[in-house]
């Protein structure tokens, strides 16, 4: 390889502006930067360039601070990568990004929308997606633009759907992936976009030479979609490949796991092991139930909420005996959907703390403030992690918690994550929409014993290893080739 491009809605850094205009640079986490660092290191490693979009006011003053967006070019340390930031109009990102990213594809792959009232496509949903066209245009310009003959391309995620196409038309001469990284809509539900824009984001990422998936479930989804709702289309299952137009594209499953070893010396850091003595302190030798989550319509926080109440409700011998961290931190408020769903959240918390709480007993602590070391710390200590999505690509906090897990943690996990395709065998799994069985499984977990629980625990974080970063990334170029 002599070159690889990523492109991403979301870059490897980003930037705030302070009142005297300096920008302060801050370094991005997440599975695709530890992914990259598999690739960019070494003497024999291609050449990297990352775009993606500027996300706030920060972020575009850098880009238009450094030449032509090069972040690198610009004094900034950014370990030996080049970034181009790209300063697409701020209307035309919020509607591409708000309107059609997150209140519409996510809403579709995700099952979420209240379908008697939503969604409502009319003329002014017609005007956002024609952002959300040009902001997939402006992705392709710029890595047509700066790709090599022939080299590599590494489209991320449903922000990007159209963008394989787009750089298919501009240089036919490259090898594209295009990666997702939530579900995807079955047939029936994707049918709720209008046809012509269902068959645009299909033929969107028809445009890669591969288009991957996080498990089984959402690529057979796909071709499902691919088969029912585009004329002309041939797929070969066996082969595991769909034919449109004269292309094919491969179809191909690429589970995310967890860098284990940098995950573990980061969780022995001092800020962490500070935090661990802090919650420890705050709830005693009583058990630990833990859930950290974004406060994501998709990640069911209030049914979660809600199970535990039921559980203190079947089984009062637990009262005084348990506590609840429940770390849900604040994502998407500009959506009102998102600030309902926050409120709810913290009406839930309410009830169960003035229901069951005593002077010497607070049964549930409610975090809504972004804390990574805190919710590294609450790993370690956990005797149950729950993770109860409705729907999810595939759900890392199922895998994070094991791997950080002190003495061992029992998994309640929904069989709506993706994450449950190869965690299944050692975790309790439950329906989403079942509050009642989530609390008898919370149940259950408590009372499994220590040695069940912790060699559970090894095999889970075993599995959540098994497929570091760096392997998910290298494997989507390799099958490129």
């Amino acid at each position: 390889m002599s070159q690889v491009l990523v492109a991403s809605n979301r870059g490897p850094v980003s930037f705030s502006l302070s009142d005297d205009g300096a920008l302060t640079m801050r370094r991005g986490g997440g599975g695709l930067v530890s992914g990259l660092a598999g690739v960019t290191g070494g003497a024999d490693a291609p050449e990297v360039l990352w775009v993606c979009a500027a996300l706030g006011d920060g972020d575009r003053a850098a880009a238009r601070r450094a030449p032509d967006g090069r972040l690198d070019q610009a004094g900034h340390d950014l370990g030996g990568a080049a970034v181009r930031m790209l300063d697409i109009p701020a209307a035309t990102f919020q509607r591409a990004y708000n309107a059609v990213a997150n209140s519409t594809l996510w809403f579709v792959h995700h099952l979420l929308y209240d379908t008697p009232n939503a969604p409502h496509f009319d003329a002014r949903s017609r005007r956002d997606w024609q952002s959300y066209e040009a902001y997939n245009a402006a992705f392709a310009d710029a890595l047509a633009r700066d790709a090599a003959p022939g080299a590599k391309a590494a489209i991320q995620d449903y922000h990007l759907s159209l963008a394989p196409r787009m750089l298919r038309d501009r240089r036919p001469d490259l090898k594209i992936v295009h990666f997702s990284h939530t579900p995807w809509a079955p047939p029936e539900y994707f049918r709720l976009l209008p046809d012509d824009i269902g068959e645009q984001v299909l033929d969107g990422v028809l445009g890669a030479d591969h288009a991957a998936f996080l498990s089984e479930r959402w690529a057979e989804a796909f071709v499902d979609c691919c088969a029912a709702l585009l004329p002309g289309v041939k797929i070969d299952r066996a082969a595991r490949t769909v034919s449109r137009g004269g292309h094919t594209t491969g179809i191909g499953v690429h589970g995310l796991g967890v860098d284990g070893a940098a995950l573990r010396r980061r969780a022995a850091e001092p800020d962490v092991v500070a935090r661990a003595q802090a919650l420890r302190e705050q709830v005693g030798d009583r058990r630990l139930i833990v859930r950290i989550d974004r406060t994501e319509l998709s990640k069911n926080i209030v049914r979660g909420l809600a199970a535990y109440r039921e559980l203190l409700v079947n089984h009062p011998e637990w009262r005084g005996r348990v506590a609840h961290l429940a770390f849900a931190y604040p994502s998407r408020y500009d959506l009102p959907e998102y600030r309902a769903y926050t409120a709810a959240v913290e009406r839930m918390a309410a009830r169960i703390s003035e229901e069951f709480g005593t002077p010497d007993w607070d049964p549930l602590i409610l975090q809504v403030n972004d804390d990574y070391p805190r919710s590294l710390a609450a790993f370690g200590l956990a005797d149950v992690l729950l993770v109860n999505p409705i729907r999810d690509g595939m759900n890392l906090v199922a895998k994070e918690g094991p791997v950080v897990s002190e003495r061992g943690c029992a998994l309640v996990l929904s069989r709506e994550a993706g994450a449950a395709a190869e965690l299944a065998d050692d975790a309790l799994l439950v329906n989403p929409y079942d509050v009642s069985q989530t609390a008898e499984a919370l149940h259950q977990a408590l009372l499994m014993p220590d040695d069940e629980r912790a060699a559970r625990c090894e095999r889970l974080a075993a599995a959540a290893t098994a497929l570091p970063p760096q392997r998910w990334f290298a494997d989507q170029l390799a099958a490129l080739d």
